[in-house]
């Protein structure tokens, strides 16, 4: 048997994001009949923003960070997404991630569109002060760009509450009035909504719930692993081993963990708390993330980053249910592979949409100024979860496709629809 390696051009081409929500895209297009105009006004974003920004460093020196926000649809409502500072942020990135979340607003149906926006710079590197200076010029050089009623950012890769509560506030600045509905994401004080932290975390166990009635298992004997120990992964693990989940393996940058008759999260969370890593953790194994990710399991979940799932080990993955924490953990080339060996995905564009679906809570309640009880914010989202978890299989088995492209196909027909109302204006 003759082995073939990938040249360098299709790798490159399976890890870039862009080029994966465009294959999907054009696939669910295509299945759709799309008509070709609104194909190409969809393929694209309405806009892409690039800021150079001037910092002045506490050890006296100036360093010029480069921003970016891309709002890639406003036909259903003001565009919606986080903001993540990393060394890695490429423009494609943010691209890609600006449309997965108009595609992932439209398949839970909340009035928003997407939009994404990041910094190139390594936060962990940086002073609070440094942050701060940061994150008001950014803001800044964007406030003729977002608002309540244009694109409201949130938090994402390595940014959190009070990152929002410094946008929040410098935009109500250049405003001179206090605008709560500009970010979500901020804290409870300062119109954050209850539940908010959580969300992601929650609307994947409502998924994944849902995912495990269809395939007819139990919680109880369900074996999961979790990539990604951050807010999105830690609260999955939490909320799902406090359901009766057993969750047998985490894993980490800095380390992973393996328990085979589960992983007491709640202890490891509190030793995380204290030692700012699960490295050590008494209760529990050291082990290797790459044969984790690939370990015999009921439910994956990565909740890291992109690309973790790819052409290179998708066919040794073992779990039944492939859970995506993450945005665009999986490689359109994985899909495939995936789609043979009959694993059950739950696409990033429905599983993680329980944040922006709190959000929109938060947006909401920020614009009424009335404030919900938790149990109502998590009664809203557990509806708004089995609703759209309901459509897209549904959506699968009227179009006899995966789930992934089911879901792309709804939230394309949902926003398609939209623009055909309003027209084009010209």
């Amino acid at each position: 048997m003759t082995t073939t390696t990938a040249s360098p051009a299709g790798v490159e081409r399976e890890f870039n994001p862009v080029e994966a929500q465009a294959a999907r895209f054009d696939l669910a297009a295509h299945k759709l009949n799309l008509d070709e105009g609104l194909w190409k006004v969809l393929r694209y974003p309405n806009r892409e923003i690039t800021v150079h920004i001037p910092v002045a460093m506490d050890n006296g020196s100036l360093d010029v960070f480069t921003g970016f926000r891309v709002q890639h649809s406003i036909a259903r409502g003001p565009a919606k997404g986080g903001v993540r500072y990393a060394p890695d942020v490429t423009l494609d990135e943010v691209r890609a991630l600006a449309s997965w979340m108009t595609w992932k607003c439209a398949v839970v149906n909340i009035p928003f569109g997407g939009a994404k926006g990041g910094i190139i710079c390594d936060p962990h590197k940086m002073s609070m002060g440094e942050l701060e200076r940061l994150t008001r010029r950014y803001t800044a050089e964007l406030f003729e760009f977002i608002g309540p009623e244009k694109d409201v950012p949130a938090p994402d890769v390595n940014t959190n509450e009070q990152i929002m509560a410094w946008m929040m506030d410098t935009y109500s600045m250049h405003m001179r009035q206090t605008v709560t509905a500009v970010v979500t994401g901020k804290p409870i004080n300062i119109g954050g909504s209850r539940g908010r932290r959580e969300a992601t975390g929650r609307g994947i166990m409502i998924v994944c719930d849902e995912a495990v009635k269809k395939l007819m298992l139990s919680r109880d004997n369900t074996r999961v692993i979790v990539q990604g120990f951050g807010n999105v992964g830690s609260n999955a693990a939490l909320l799902m081993a406090e359901a009766g989940y057993k969750i047998i393996a985490i894993l980490e940058v800095d380390g992973s963990l393996y328990n085979r008759h589960g992983i007491n999260v709640q202890k490891l969370w509190e030793y995380r708390q204290r030692n700012r890593t699960i490295v050590g953790f008494p209760e529990a194994e050291a082990a290797t993330g790459t044969e984790l990710l690939v370990a015999d399991c009921d439910i994956l979940i990565p909740a890291a980053t992109e690309n973790q799932i790819t052409s290179r080990n998708a066919d040794r993955v073992k779990c039944k249910i492939l859970a995506e924490g993450a945005n665009g953990p999986t490689t359109a080339a994985a899909d495939e592979i995936l789609a043979d060996k009959g694993v059950f995905i739950i696409p990033d564009i429905l599983c993680n949409a329980g944040g922006v679906t709190t959000s929109y809570f938060e947006w909401v309640q920020d614009r009424q100024g009335y404030f919900w009880k938790e149990s109502v914010v998590n009664e809203q989202l557990e509806t708004i979860m089995v609703s759209a978890f309901d459509d897209v299989i549904r959506y699968a088995d009227v179009h006899q496709v995966n789930n992934r492209i089911a879901a792309y196909m709804l939230a394309i027909d949902r926003v398609a629809y939209t623009i055909r109302q309003r027209g084009i204006y010209a």
